[in-house]
């Protein structure tokens, strides 16, 4: 198999086709005229053929090697403008962003974060993948995004993933104000089944939870309305089709003007747990390392407690 070209022996190659001359070539590259004689003999011998011939003190391209000469002022180009392109990621504000999250923090949180990025960042190009908890683990094991803002991965798929947190929250019943269960007594198991649910689609990390929570409390869920969008859930519950399960914090102004009630879905606490995941082995940019800065410091502010954080 032949070797990959060294990119030193094209350098003295071009210089000496600009120069004609191998002490003014060598006097260009900083190198002596014998590191160039050697520079050439090895190229020439990796190309198999002949690409200068010395005519007195001077040098001529024979026309193999004026033909790869244009090879070698592409290749050289190219590298040159990788060079520049990295230099230029690596300068305060001149990166990309590609971050995947749910419909949830895309409305709730990501425009807070986003805007205090763009003040920092300006010319940084940002992209929002909008999708759910697995979509987001595909994306990213795909190389398709740089971070996720999701809830906590089950445990196998830990392994292959940073997760850095953010906040927890509970998973509550979410009913109008006429609701029975709002002046009545907590509901009991049969009041449960009897009722109809609104709930997140079924493909959903948080139906999991909800599904099993439900399961090991023996309640069983056969009255349930499944829908992609939290939004779709309250305008549902507000009219009084059924009872929701989502985390207060999502209707937040709901349930501060009253449209809505927070009932707990029973004597045991569902919580799940979010963060940012990106996968492991990947060192983070400086972008990226502020963007995960800002959502710790917009959930706190959005009074989203971290796990282990007093109540």
């Amino acid at each position: 198999m032949k070797t990959t070209l060294d990119s030193r022996q094209l350098h003295a190659f071009a210089a000496l086709a600009r120069r004609g001359s191998f002490t003014l070539a060598a006097k260009d590259l900083f190198l002596t005229q014998s590191a160039v004689s050697h520079a050439i003999k090895s190229l020439e011998d990796d190309v198999g053929c002949r690409l200068l011939d010395r005519v007195g003190r001077r040098v001529l391209l024979t026309q193999a090697g004026e033909q790869f000469l244009r090879h070698t002022e592409t290749i050289l180009r190219e590298m040159e403008a990788a060079r520049v392109g990295l230099e230029h990621l690596s300068k305060w504000g001149q990166s990309r962003l590609r971050v995947g999250a749910s419909t949830t923090a895309c409305q709730h949180i990501l425009p807070t974060v986003l805007r205090e990025f763009r003040q920092s960042y300006p010319k940084c190009v940002i992209r929002i993948e909008p999708g759910d908890n697995a979509q987001q683990l595909d994306l990213l094991r795909g190389g398709q995004i740089d971070l996720a803002v999701v809830l906590e991965p089950p445990p196998q798929n830990l392994k292959e993933l940073i997760f850095v947190p953010l906040f927890q929250d509970e998973l509550r019943f979410i009913v109008a104000p006429t609701h029975p269960w709002v002046q009545g007594a907590a509901p009991d198991r049969e009041a449960i089944e009897a009722e109809t649910l609104v709930l997140y689609n079924k493909t959903s990390q948080t139906f999991r939870l909800v599904n099993e929570y439900f399961r090991m409390e023996k309640i069983s869920l056969s009255n349930v309305i499944e829908l992609g969008s939290m939004e779709a859930i309250k305008e549902l519950v507000k009219i009084g089709i059924g009872a929701g399960v989502l985390a207060p914090w999502i209707a937040r102004t709901e349930l501060e003007h009253g449209t809505l009630v927070s009932l707990p879905l029973g004597a045991r606490v569902l919580r799940r747990h979010w963060g940012v995941a990106y996968l492991k082995g990947r060192r983070l940019a400086l972008a990226e390392e502020t963007f995960v800065g800002l959502c710790q410091s917009t959930t706190e502010a959005l009074g989203l407690k971290a796990p282990g954080a007093a109540a």
